[in-house]
């Protein structure tokens, strides 16, 4: 049975004044629940609101990213499980309970949220992108990739915290971190609330680009041939394509699709040596 002492609230948080009213809200319903607030640079009064609202305030000197403060505050916790949710109050605190309850059979629990949950189409497209690619590196269905609030065995996350970016990208980084290891992971559905006031930190073309680059940095570390594979074949198949016109047409196979066969056996073959090097770093990991 997981209570709520066993669980830390870390709450990243830059220029998020109404910081207080979240962890207010903290304390009233998990009075026995460390909160631990990390400001990350902040120029306003969050590290103050935070810390007269009850909180164990951490202040980064100057603006890291969203991603660094989560470290922070993944390091200064003591608890076995923590919860991640974001300082702007989009993430209702009495739905963090839904999470907790399922620690203990699960290793992380993420919040899922209902794609009307974005107001911007352009994001609502982005996440629905990014399921379906991770859903498919990743062998399970992923319902939410990108949601901050989240779940978690405090221990697993260390072990990954190497991998997280500073950035806003360590949600994508730790899902498909704690599915590749085997952990087992939930996806609870969640309401949220709209954004009271203030523009999202995230820019859609570079921190887009970056979770795609992510996601595919994070295949190509954990299951490379999901990625090489269908490239490898691909290219084989151009070349099967272009060599026969070729002949066809000519009567003799064209350099291209020589080049693109030899290119399909070099994409597999480094899959492939991918594949190993990552079977003989997950051999490691587990005997260390």
């Amino acid at each position: 049975m997981i209570t709520d002492r066993t669980v830390t609230f870390v709450v990243p948080t830059y220029n998020e004044e109404g910081i207080g009213e979240v962890v207010q809200e903290l304390r009233r319903l998990y009075p026995e629940s460390p909160v631990v607030v990390v400001d990350d640079g902040s120029a306003d009064q969050s590290a103050e609101r935070a810390r007269t609202a009850g909180a164990d305030v951490i202040r980064h000197p100057y603006n890291k990213g969203n991603g660094a403060a989560v470290k922070t505050g993944l390091r200064s916790a003591r608890t076995e499980w923590v919860v991640l949710l974001d300082a702007d109050g989009q993430h209702p605190p009495e739905e963090a309970a839904r999470l907790v309850e399922k620690l203990g059979e699960y290793d992380l629990v993420i919040g899922a949220r209902d794609a009307q949950a974005e107001v911007h189409w352009w994001r609502r497209a982005a996440n629905a992108v990014f399921n379906r690619l991770a859903s498919y590196l990743a062998g399970v269905p992923i319902a939410d990739l990108t949601s901050g609030f989240r779940a978690a065995r405090r221990s697993h996350l260390l072990e990954f915290l190497h991998l997280f970016p500073n950035g806003f990208s360590y949600p994508t980084t730790s899902t498909l971190s704690f599915l590749r290891a085997g952990y087992n992971v939930a996806f609870v559905p969640v309401r949220m609330r709209f954004r009271a006031g203030g523009a999202s930190k995230i820019q859609p073309l570079q921190d887009g680009s970056r979770f795609l680059l992510i996601i595919l940095k994070m295949s190509t570390l954990y299951n490379p041939l999901k990625i090489f594979l269908p490239l490898s074949v691909l290219f084989a198949a151009v070349g099967t394509a272009y060599g026969l016109w070729t002949f066809a047409v000519s009567g003799r196979f064209a350099n291209g699709g020589v080049l693109a066969w030899m290119m399909a056996i070099f994409t597999f073959l480094v899959g492939l040596i991918s594949e190993q090097i990552n079977a003989l770093r997950t051999e490691r990991r587990d005997d260390s």
